[in-house]
């Protein structure tokens, strides 16, 4: 707690306000934060055992303002295992948040789609995960007054926010889907038979970040909801080579969608 404490310390010096709502924005996905009233950012190496993001398409700052008339924490630039970061690492900035004081958590990221219906520009909004391809961040000592030893993950996303989110969807004429996102390491992209054997597991969607945050907000007792936006297809007959620069294209596209569906949601809260 004592790293926690200090991190947290240092952002209320900075920021007065407790944030209700905090928001993870995958690559690519950083416009929502046009729509914020920004009123303070600090940037992740100001800030006291936080780390920092090496991702083209990450920016990496906390950015804090009001959304839909709430006050909102947005992480522009999250961190991901392969850059070579502690699953504890990945998650730090969630436990952060909710020492801040968020209840609610929106995750956003770019995924490979598996499922047929599937096309690239498409949004899933993620209502199971599958984490075991990627380290558990909760392994080590538990610290009790962060969360249980042994956290139920029976509901790791939200049903009452994905009621709503789909509600929203209708509303406004976006198409959505819903499905099973797994998380894997990466750095590379998946070869063919994974993405088989994936699909085969009951995944819809593929990525390499989103599970470890998920884990450690469900241990601090925060309610999530995420959305995939399907940048490339996993499962297609034709040459299937991916690269970083298409997903951010295909999630640059796809944005406006989900910066509607995510601003709309916390207003409803």
């Amino acid at each position: 707690m004592g790293r926690l404490a200090e991190t947290v310390g240092f952002i209320k010096s900075r920021y007065p306000h407790i944030p209700q709502v905090g928001i993870v924005l995958g690559s690519g996905l950083g416009n929502l934060i046009a729509e914020m009233e920004v009123e303070a950012e600090i940037s992740y190496e100001d800030l006291p055992h936080f780390p920092v993001s090496t991702v083209e398409g990450h920016s990496g700052k906390l950015i804090f303002g009001e959304l839909g008339g709430k006050k909102v924490l947005a992480m522009a630039g999250r961190f991901h295992y392969y850059e070579g970061y502690t699953a504890q690492e990945v998650a730090y900035p969630i436990r952060v948040m909710k020492l801040l004081g968020i209840g609610t958590l929106l995750i956003s990221n770019a995924a490979g789609g598996m499922h047929p219906d599937f096309a690239v520009g498409d949004l899933m909004i993620i209502s199971d995960q599958i984490s075991l391809f990627t380290v558990n961040p909760l392994l080590g000592k538990n610290e009790e007054e962060l969360g249980p030893r042994f956290p139920d993950m029976s509901e790791p996303y939200s049903k009452a926010l994905v009621k709503k989110a789909r509600a929203i969807a209708h509303d406004k004429g976006i198409k959505v889907h819903s499905g099973v996102y797994v998380g894997v390491t990466g750095p590379t992209f998946e070869t063919r038979a994974e993405y088989r054997m994936l699909h085969l597991l009951g995944a819809d969607a593929v990525g390499m970040s989103t599970v470890q945050e998920v884990i450690v907000a469900r241990h601090m007792g925060i309610q999530v909801f995420a959305l995939s936006v399907i940048t490339d297809l996993g499962i297609r007959e034709e040459d299937n080579i991916i690269t970083h620069e298409e997903v951010l294209t295909a999630a640059k596209a796809a944005e406006p969608r989900l910066t509607t569906l995510f601003k709309e949601l916390v207003l409803s809260l």
